[in-house]
């Protein structure tokens, strides 16, 4: 479990004390989203856009009044409300007493300032906004129903309490004729819609929820809650695809999800086929994607198949989700597994990782007949009438990994296809930590500007160990206390084979201190587990690990230690080329590609942490250069 107190900051007042906020406002303007705003770049490290400033001072004002005029002035109000371990925030949670029970009680509302809107080609979950460019958005239901299931599913104070929580989507510039398509979509019994012409009903729903006493406790209770741990991946796999759906998605991880689907119909009854690009960075949620549509689309009797460029992750699913069934494994392919595929063989293709799409699909091994220069990614998307495409551009390590946006669009614009384009623009891995993502890609030159000092974030822990010593035992403190952890490093000593008594080499050497690389193949080395296993079985924390058997995966506490082809001179990070033992960096590369692969190399590594991140740098000109950037403890 993670330690006490919740990681989670929103702007708090009680109802009544919001809307003095709003009092006389034509007069002190943005009094209210200036508040909001300052709270959110002190506790959040974002900087809210324009239209959020505005959405701020136009809807928050009315939902305050409605409170009021509810008698019920004393429920709190978390403006801006952030979920945990993800950068994802809610519009509001009220906090307050049950009327009937006089238990906590919470309402996530979702506020849009639409005043008409429709379902998209009568799909319930996805909705056209009059006058929104962008195409379709999620149903605002759909929506909430997700923040609500995540809160109940992260949140210690609400476990085996889910009638503690509900959902409203509140369109209070919208009369009910103008959204009555919405009214016909999504239906739950958690989550309500209402329009500005059912405000009565509305604060009727408000009054029958919560009592006329002080939420200041309920609040206090939610906002300090222990945080459970984030459901891992592969854990739940078997259960997404053999049962039901256990994953939560929310906000763009849902609209893409829907979207795919909705392709999926239309090119079914129309023979027609799209593409679909979903992007993100790490831990944003793509994999989860990938899993839930693999799992509704088998469930649905679709031809459908997951594909990835990794070995790693593709035997990982194999045989986590896909133990003691055939079926199940037979479902999880690589990308050069499609070279002979007739076309439109599948409904849908699913390219995880697709950052791994390589030029061609033939290898050494390829049978001579089959060789040829058809382009991969033509491959996969002649395979399905629905080719999904995830990836992050910035995990690109390999030489011959062509995986862009740019290249996936320009074969399907050649073919005449139709192509969607999302993204994921939260951060689920790294606590949530969108300042810890920008804090990596400017330390690795990824981002411009240059590295920036750590700020802080009460989402995610980085710090800095004197010694590799010290980052062994203080990851394995963590790992006693409950939590996974791994180490890995930069690929810059040498990988031998296991000795004949079935042991490793401990190859990884920083002084009198000494650990071995993962394995390398298909089958466990003493306790020491298979390569693809490295991440999440136990026995890995013994071993060092690298970007290929890293990347793809996640766990709570991270290590990094950074060799010597990633060093700090005169202030900036530089790539030494000759330092580097990974082959396929050093041989048939050129200076600009190999500097390029050592940094994306090193934003992979440093990006696997749910909680926490320990750096230890070989060089100590290096570690001085941290130590300015990340201060102690």
């Amino acid at each position: 479990m993670l330690p006490g107190g919740t990681f989670v900051t929103a702007f708090r007042h009680s109802a009544e004390s919001l809307a003095k906020l709003t009092t006389g406002m034509s007069v002190v303007e943005h009094r209210l989203s200036e508040a909001i705003a300052a709270h959110i770049r002190g506790t959040m490290r974002v900087n809210p856009s324009p239209a959020e400033l505005r959405s701020w001072d136009r809807s928050l004002p009315i939902l305050a009044r409605d409170l009021v005029d509810a008698g019920l002035g004393d429920v709190e109000m978390l403006v801006e409300y952030q979920l945990p371990l993800t950068s994802k925030r809610a519009d509001v949670v009220l906090a307050g007493v049950d009327l009937h029970t006089g238990a906590d009680a919470y309402v996530v509302v979702e506020l849009k300032q639409w005043s008409q809107a429709e379902l998209f080609e009568d799909d319930p979950g996805l909705v056209l906004v009059d006058g929104m460019p962008g195409g379709p958005k999620l149903h605002p239901l759909l929506q909430v129903q997700g923040y609500c299931e995540y809160i109940s599913d992260f949140v210690g104070a609400l476990h085996g309490r889910s009638d503690a929580i509900r959902g409203v989507a509140y369109l209070h510039n919208a009369a009910e004729p103008d959204i009555d398509d919405l009214y016909r979509g999504v239906r739950s019994e958690q989550t309500r819609l209402f329009a500005k012409s059912s405000r009565g009903a509305f604060l009727a729903y408000l009054r029958d929820r919560f009592a006329p006493r002080s939420g200041a406790e309920a609040a206090d209770r939610l906002l300090t809650s222990a945080i459970r741990p984030s459901k891992q991946l592969l854990k739940l796999a078997a259960a997404e695809i053999r049962d039901r759906e256990q994953f939560v998605l929310l906000a763009e991880q849902r609209l893409a999800y829907e979207i795919v689907l909705n392709a999926v119909a239309r090119a079914r009854r129309a023979s027609s086929k799209e593409v679909v690009i979903v992007t993100g960075g790490p831990g944003s949620g793509k994999s989860v994607i990938a899993l839930s549509l693999l799992g509704e689309l088998s469930r649905q009797g679709r031809p459908v198949m997951h594909a990835t460029g990794s070995r790693s992750f593709t035997e990982t699913l194999r045989r986590v989700p896909g133990r003691g069934s055939s079926r199940v494994k037979g479902l999880f392919k690589y990308f050069n597994s499609f070279t002979t595929s007739d076309t439109n063989d599948l409904d849908v293709l699913i390219c995880d990782e697709a950052h791994r799409i390589r030029r061609t699909s033939h290898n050494r091994f390829t049978p001579s007949h089959l060789r040829g220069e058809r382009r991969q990614v033509d491959e996969l998307i002649d395979a399905a009438r629905v080719p999904v495409f995830l990836l992050d551009e910035h995990q690109v390590v390999r030489p011959g990994e062509m995986g862009t946006v740019a290249e996936i669009r320009e074969h399907a614009e050649v073919r005449g296809l139709p192509v969607h384009e999302i993204s994921l623009d939260e951060q689920f891995r790294c606590g949530g930590s969108r300042a810890y993502e920008e804090w990596v890609l400017r330390l690795l030159g990824l981002r411009p500007g240059g590295p920036v000092p750590w700020p802080g974030d009460d989402h995610f822990t980085v710090a800095l160990a004197a010694s590799p010593e010290e980052l062994e035992s203080r990851l394995r403190e963590k790992r006693d206390e409950g939590y996974s952890a791994r180490m890995t490093a930069g690929f810059c000593w040498p990988w031998s084979e296991p000795r004949r008594d079935d042991t490793l080499v401990s190859d990884v050497r920083v002084g009198a201190w000494s650990r071995p690389w993962n394995v390398k193949g298909d089958r466990a080395v003493g306790t020491a587990p298979a390569s693809s296993l490295w991440a999440t079985m136990d026995g890995g924390f013994e071993q060092i690990g690298c970007v290929y058997t890293a990347q793809g995966f996640e766990y709570d506490w991270n290590g990094v230690i950074l060799g010597p082809d990633l060093v700090c001179r005169d202030g900036r990070l530089v790539t030494v080329r000759k330092a580097s033992k990974d082959p396929a960096l050093t041989r048939g590369t050129t200076e600009g590609e190999t500097d390029r692969l050592i940094r994306n190399t090193y934003k992979v590594l440093l990006t696997r942490g749910m909680v926490g991140t320990l750096l230890y740098s070989t060089d100590r000109e290096t570690n001085d250069f941290l130590q300015r950037l990340v201060p102690p403890r």
